[in-house]
């Protein structure tokens, strides 16, 4: 029996219930689902099926990632709601993709984990499998596992495996509603051209669950736990010197009330040279390269090969002397006696993080 699997917090105890019902049926996990968005949330999706298949003794099998395709099959669909037209589109692509696979692979079945999925209508999917049945022979497995106490141990099984729960269903326009709903920044599409990795992005999550994997292989206890934080995303800044733009890097929770000031710099100690506006500090890249250990040879080096974030939060704290300001510090070439014209566009916001410990 071939297993259409969208993603393991909805496929582990699927997969078990499935082991449990058909015990000599050999199963196939497939992941096909190239509705995911961004690529790095769909390898992390991916990463964490592979893990859940292991663990549960099943062979597993990666779809093509075509999003373009999957675009131009839901275009005109973009603003409706979960569990819509664009959803059936959806459901129909990754199933008829999935008789298609089980055929190339002499299976006589095949079923799908979106029917464990509370967001996913399972009425629907019903009436695409038993369409494919009739077109191809291969039988569609109806089951019901989430009704009852299903989505609680569901939920159960997703803690005790210690799997990665997607806070969003997968593609590019459920994540905008849900965004748009809860009035959050929709982080998940921030890619910095620093390829930095940010806090609680989803290269973030990407680095914590092969580290859980690595620990899984070495057999060593921890435990995942999650913690609130103050998060901060740079969505634009520009730096003008006598009415010039300069190079600059802009270090992380820097922050501008009206996202823009200007003024000259008064007064210079420890190389640190504060503007007279707006509690603005500036450095050059010597006195960076000093407080950091390295010799970047310009600003611009530093702006595509910058500190692990973390690192970089202890420059900040270093030169601010305290853990919660969010003043800018800005890193230029040189420091001149000039007008400097500051501009950032940069916001903080509450978050949760997961954490190994």
């Amino acid at each position: 029996m071939l297993v259409h699997i969208c993603c393991a917090v909805d496929s582990h105890y699927f997969l078990e219930r499935i082991k449990e019902e058909f015990p000599s049926e050999e199963l196939v996990g497939y992941f096909y689902d190239p509705n995911i968005h961004p690529y790095s949330e769909y390898r992390l999706r991916y990463l964490d099926v592979e893990y859940s298949c292991q663990k549960l003794g099943i062979n597993l099998i990666e779809g093509a990632y075509n999003l373009e395709e999957w675009l131009k099959k839901v275009k005109g669909m973009e603003h409706l709601p979960e569990k819509g037209d664009r959803c059936t589109v959806c459901y129909d692509d990754r199933l008829d993709v999935s008789v298609q696979k089980a055929l190339e692979l002499g299976h006589d079945k095949f079923t799908t984990s979106l029917l464990i999925s509370p967001k996913k209508s399972q009425e629907k999917l019903e009436i695409i499998g038993e369409k494919l049945t009739k077109q191809t022979g291969v039988e569609f497995i109806f089951r019901d596992y989430r009704s009852g106490n299903g989505t609680q141990i569901q939920g159960e099984k997703v803690k005790e495996n210690s799997l990665y729960r997607q806070n969003y269903c997968g593609c590019l326009f459920g994540l905008t509603a849900q965004r748009e709903v809860q009035k959050k920044i929709m982080d998940e599409m921030f890619n910095p051209i620093s390829n930095q990795i940010l806090p609680e992005s989803i290269e973030e999550r990407l680095e914590l669950y092969k580290k859980r994997n690595e620990l899984e292989r070495n057999q060593e206890k921890y435990k995942i736990i999650k913690q609130k934080f103050l998060n901060y995303r740079l969505l634009s800044g520009r730096i003008f010197v006598a009415k010039k733009i300069v190079p600059s890097y802009i270090l992380c929770y820097s922050t501008l009330n009206k996202n823009a000031t200007n003024g000259r710099i008064e007064y210079t100690k420890n190389n640190i040279n504060y503007l007279n506006r707006d509690e603005v500090r500036i450095i050059n890249i010597s006195t960076f390269n000093a407080l950091s250990n390295k010799n970047y040879t310009d600003v611009k080096e530093l702006i595509y090969n910058p500190l692990d974030f973390y690192e970089e939060l202890k420059i900040r704290e270093n030169i601010a002397k305290n853990p919660y300001d969010l003043s800018p510090i800005i890193v230029l070439d040189e420091i001149v006696d000039e007008k400097y014209e500051i501009e950032i566009n940069a916001t903080t916001y509450e978050d949760v993080k997961e954490e190994i410990i």
